[in-house]
This record gives structure tokens, sequence and C-alpha cells, in this order.
């Protein structure tokens, strides 16, 4: 640790962060935590790569000089700044690694980009030399903080430092690997003594995930419940062997959200911002108006008193959508029906085709959005009276405290953060205070169309449907807790193993 003992220097590398590069909750995090970081005092460095969309967002851009890599030869390194950042941004600089359309991992036409073993081993090896001070800029990390298999070689290349820093690495999501052959792993000149079954070997051919999960000094995920289901072989994507392996070293930390970005009070992307209190229930209305007139909603629609049920993620079966979908058709057999359906979100095309078809035989009941808008998904929180969330895994989940704060109660799947975030609504919840959603259990769309039917109930109770809204806008999922985590395992003050003791 530094001399002070207390702020410490933290390395915070990732391949996005948002508003610079986003496709998932790893583009949130890689933005808020560093934030709160620094103002708990850590004196913190965020390193990315030079994708396009990134130089052209960035400011005050400078060179810091170049690194010598046995993995791609020389890099450029730069320093930038942005206004969403209380920190400087770090950028790898190479335009065959980085300069080209699409998005950070896939091509225009969602096919993963054929070198992103080179390209975010470049980014890995980079950031273990600048922790190292390589550039002799008189700043030496005390913690190289990676996240998810971009990153996974940062900590192993970290470990062959005659100094080591500290090494966390965060896996914010199981089910995503890169695997590379012999062939490939001997080709970007990677130590061999890797190529082993005690490092990233793994059946055969080289997993970058694993180096990080086998090269760090401490594994954290984004909730304790996940933390503890990616040691099953159900959730551990083959995987939770080695994190057995590793479970005494392994947290569960909570993500939070932006509470500046997520805020009903002053959101500029809403029709009306509000708050809990005597306007909340004329401010939803108005949202909800917007949100159906921007989705093409006619006259009758818009003067529907139904509850508006809201979703905004990934098409794909991660998310549990077409378990919601099912649960919607069942829902509206009912005469007459009981809710109207909002959903946002691209992935799968085969879902995609299926919302498109739910949509035209429902019309003014079920509205789609293909594709992803930052308008939209406010409206959806500030607009809908109830969010669904019925992933069938959900390492943390964000949506579902957003609709908290957005006075939307969620209705998800008890699993990952969602059952960290959400307590059930029944009696003894109500009577106690702490209910703040529905949950359900099984991987059905029964299930799920059972839990919406109990918070649709609960919406006509309107003296428990204000119970819980308010339970639900009271509680605070900021990010000031979890950094704090963060920050006393950086300092090696480590929670319970498998789990956040403060959350």
């Amino acid at each position: 640790m530094n001399p002070t003992g207390a702020s410490p220097r933290v390395l915070f590398v990732a391949s996005e962060a948002w508003p610079l590069a986003k496709t998932g909750g790893l583009g949130d995090v890689a933005h808020a935590l560093p934030n709160a970081l620094v103002a708990l005092g850590a004196e913190v460095r965020l390193l990315l790569p030079s994708y396009r969309s990134v130089l052209r967002a960035v400011t005050d851009l400078r060179v810091l000089g170049w690194l010598e890599t046995r993995s791609h030869g020389s890099l450029r390194l730069l320093e930038a700044r942005h206004a969403a950042f209380d920190l400087p941004l770090w950028l790898v600089d190479d335009t065959a690694l980085y300069d080209r359309p699409g998005g950070p991992y896939q091509d225009a036409h969602g096919h993963d980009w054929p070198d992103n073993a080179r390209r975010f081993a470049a980014l890995s090896e980079a950031a273990a030399l600048l922790a190292d001070d390589r550039l002799g800029l008189g700043w030496r990390a005390d913690v190289l903080h990676a996240n998810d298999w971009q990153t996974g070689l940062a900590c192993a290349f970290a470990r062959e430092l005659e100094r080591p820093p500290r090494c966390v690495f965060t896996i914010h999501n199981i089910a995503y690997d890169c695997q590379i052959d012999y062939g490939l792993f001997h080709e970007l000149g990677l130590p061999a003594h890797w190529w082993h079954l005690e490092h990233g070997e793994f059946h055969g051919r080289f997993s970058l995930l694993k180096s990080g999960i086998v090269s760090a000094h401490a594994i954290t995920t984004v909730s304790p419940t996940y933390a503890r289901e990616i040691c099953t072989p159900e959730y551990g994507y083959g995987m939770a062997e080695v994190l057995a392996a590793r479970r005494a070293r392994l947290f569960g930390i909570l993500n939070g959200i932006d509470t500046e970005v997520w805020n009903p009070r002053t959101d500029p992307l809403i029709a009306r911002r509000y708050e809990y209190g005597p306007r909340f229930a004329a401010a939803k209305r108005a949202n909800r108006k917007a949100l159906l007139q921007e989705l093409g909603a006619d006259e009758a629609a818009l003067a529907s008193r139904l509850p508006l049920v809201g979703f905004v993620g990934r098409l794909v079966a991660q998310k549990g959508v077409d378990l919601l979908m099912q649960a919607i058709e069942r829902l509206l057999a009912d005469d007459p029906p009981p809710a109207q359906f909002v959903l946002v979100g691209s992935g799968d095309a085969e879902l995609e085709r299926r919302l498109t078809e739910l949509v035209r035989r429902h019309p003014g009941l079920v509205f789609g959005h293909i594709g992803y808008s930052e308008r939209l998904a406010h409206l959806v929180e500030a607009g809908c009276g109830l969010f669904a969330m019925p992933s069938r895994f959900e390492p943390c989940g964000l949506n579902q405290m957003y609709s908290l704060r957005y006075g939307t109660p969620p209705v998800v799947r008890r699993t990952g953060g969602l059952a960290d975030t959400v307590t059930d609504c029944n009696g003894e919840s109500l009577a106690a205070g702490t209910a703040n959603g529905f949950v359900f259990d099984a991987i059905d769309a029964g299930a799920l169309e059972a839990a919406l039917r109990r918070a649709l109930a609960c919406h006509r109770d309107r003296r428990s449907w204000h119970r819980l809204v308010q339970r639900g806008m009271s509680e605070d999922h900021g990010w000031p807790r979890s950094a704090a985590a963060y920050l006393r395992l950086y300092l090696g003050d480590e929670p319970t193993p498998g789990g956040n003791r403060d959350g």
C-alpha cells in the first residue's frame, strides 16, 4: 500500500464504460464505481481501449508514452478527460485493435471480432505495465482492479511483476468467456507456465476468465447470492470447481446505481419529475401518457386506466423474455384484460420476431420497441406501474433498483442480485414494512403469471400499494456503500467470503 495506508492508488481497467462505450451492466459499473471511489478518497485511474466512440467523446487528449508488450508490440498510451468522470482516463491507443465500426466486442452484424483475444490481451498487458509505472509517470498502483474475461489476463500479467499490486478481479457475468487454442496462446507470447491446469488451461484450451480467477488476490462478483450461485454446476458455466477451490477469496458485493442519473426528482428524460407524495399518482400518469405516445398508442390506449407493466433489457433467454411473453398471452386471455404491457429491447432474432408478433396480435394492449433508447428506458421506469424481471439468472441487475427508486415495484425471479434487493410482498412483509416487490421461484411462465396476478391484485388495494411504493422509493441503492466495501477490500479488510457483510 502507499505510505498513507488509507487512500490507495487504484488502476481500474475495463473494456467499456458509460457514456463512452456500453453494452451492459459492466459499462454502468465502470462509470459509477471509480467515481464513488474517488469520492471516498481513493486515487483512481480508469484504463479503457481507445474505441472510436471513446476518442470522439473525450477532451484534453495528450500522449503519455509508448509501452512495449509481448502480446502486440508497441502500444501508445493517452490521457484524457470527460465530464462524466471525476478522474483521469487512460486509453490504450492502437488503430488496428480498436478503431473500427460496430461495438466493443462485435461488428455491426453482431458477430464477435475474430481478434478479440489479441485486443484484450493487449489491454490487459498494458494495465499490468501501467500499474508498475513502466512509463515513469511517478504513479504506481497499489491495486489493479480488473473486470470480466476481457481483462482477466491483467491479473496474470501483474502477478509476474517483481512488485505486483493487489489484484482484484470482478466477475460481472460468468456466462461470458474467451477461450483460445495453443497456437494463438503461443502467438500472443503468453508465458508457457500459464498453459497449466493450475492456471488458465481449461479442457485443452486457455480461458481468459479462468486466468483472472486463479491469478487475483481477491475475486468479487456483483451480488452475495450470485457469489454463492456461481460455485454450483447450475450457474457456474463450467467454472464451479475453479471457484469452489478459491471460495475463501470470493466475495459478493452488491452493485449500486447512479442516483444522479436515475432520480425521478431531477430526471431530464421523463415527462414530469416527481417524488413520493400527493402528486405522485398524477406524475406517473403523465409519464405513462408520454411513454405510450412515443410508442404510437391511439387515444383509446392512452385513455385506458389499466396498470402498465414494463420490461427493458436484452431480448435473450437469460432475461426470461420468453416466459414474460407467454405470461402476457395468458393474462390477455382474461375478459376484460388486467393490464397493458411495454417491452423495450433487442437481442435474439427469434425473440424480436415473437415480440413484434405479440404487439401485432394485441393492439392497444402490448407495445414494443426493438432496440435501445435511453429516453424510453427512463420513461418505462417513470410511466409504468410494475416492472417485470423474470430472469433465469441475474448476477446483480440494475433495473429492479431503478424501478424501486421510481416507484415502480418489480416482479422478479428469486436469483442473484434480484434475490438480494427485492422482498416479496405478503401479509408478513407488508406488516413489517419490508415489502418492496413481488418474487417467484420457478423458471416457469405459470409462476411468473401468478406473481403478476398477485402484483395486479395489490395494485387494486391502494393502501397496500402505496406502502409498497413508499418503501421502495425510500431505500438507498446508491454506490457509496458498495464503494466503501470495495475500498475495505483493497485495504485488506475483507468481508465474509461468498457474501458482502454490508449487503
